[in-house]
C-alpha cells in the first residue's frame, strides 16, 4: 500500500517537470522566432528599398557623366548618378581588385552579423533591428559588386559647411549601414548607463 502511494505521488511530479520543460522549450522557440522576425524585416525592407532606388537612379539619372541631376532641396540635397568601385561614401575607388576584395569583406561581415545575432538576447530588439539594417545594406551593395562590379551612388549632400561641402555621394544601403552601426553604439551607451553597469549588450552563450 505504501509503495502504491509513493508511485501515485511521483507520477504528478514527473508530469509537472515534463510539462514545465515543454513550456520552457516552446517559450524559447517563440522568442527565437520573434528575434529572427525583428532581424529579417528591417533587412528585407532596407534591401528592397536600396535596390529599387538604385534601379530608379540608373533609369532616371544614368549613365555616369550624363550630367542629369534632380534637385530635392536646392543645392543642399540633390540626386546625381555615380558608379563607385570602392566602399561606402566613394572611398577606396582605386583599390586594385576591389570588386572581389570588397565582395569578400562584405560576405565575411554578413557571417559575423549572423553569428552575433545568434547570441543576442531575444529581448534585445534594438540590436535585432540594427543587425538587420547592417545585413540589408551590406547585401544591397554586395549585389551591385557581384552583378555590375561597382556600386550605384546617387545621393549628394552639400551644405557648404565642412565636412558637408559636399559629402561624398552615397546610396540607401550606406544610410542603413550607418543607422545600424549607430543603433549598436547607442545600445552600448545605454547599457553602460544602466543600473547593472554593463559595458556591452547582453549576449547569451
Amino acid at each position: 500500500m505504501e509503495r502504491d502511494t509513493t508511485i501515485i505521488a511521483v507520477v504528478p511530479a514527473v508530469y509537472d517537470t515534463g510539462h514545465s520543460m515543454t513550456t520552457t522549450t516552446t517559450t524559447n522557440r517563440q522568442a527565437q522566432i520573434r528575434k529572427m522576425v525583428g532581424f529579417v524585416i528591417p533587412a528585407v525592407v532596407s534591401l528592397v528599398l536600396d535596390q529599387i532606388t538604385k534601379q530608379w537612379a540608373r533609369t532616371a539619372l544614368g549613365p555616369e557623366g550624363s550630367g542629369k541631376m534632380r534637385s530635392v532641396i536646392g543645392k543642399a540635397l540633390t540626386f546625381h548618378y555615380a558608379e563607385n568601385p570602392g566602399i561606402a561614401f566613394s572611398m577606396f575607388r582605386d583599390l586594385r581588385g576591389g570588386r572581389f576584395v570588397l565582395a569578400g569583406l562584405a560576405i565575411v561581415a554578413l557571417v559575423m552579423v549572423l553569428r552575433y545575432l545568434k547570441g543576442v538576447d531575444p529581448a534585445h530588439r534594438r540590436l535585432h533591428v540594427a543587425l538587420g539594417l547592417i545585413a540589408g545594406g551590406a547585401i544591397g551593395n554586395l549585389i551591385d559588386r557581384l552583378l555590375y562590379a561597382r556600386v550605384v551612388d546617387f545621393i549628394l549632400v552639400d551644405l557648404d559647411v565642412w565636412p558637408l561641402d559636399p559629402w561624398p555621394v552615397f546610396n540607401v544601403a550606406d544610410i542603413v549601414l550607418v543607422v545600424g552601426v549607430g543603433l549598436i553604439a547607442l545600445d552600448v551607451l545605454m547599457n553602460r548607463r544602466g543600473p547593472d553597469g554593463a559595458a556591452a549588450p547582453r549576449v547569451t552563450s
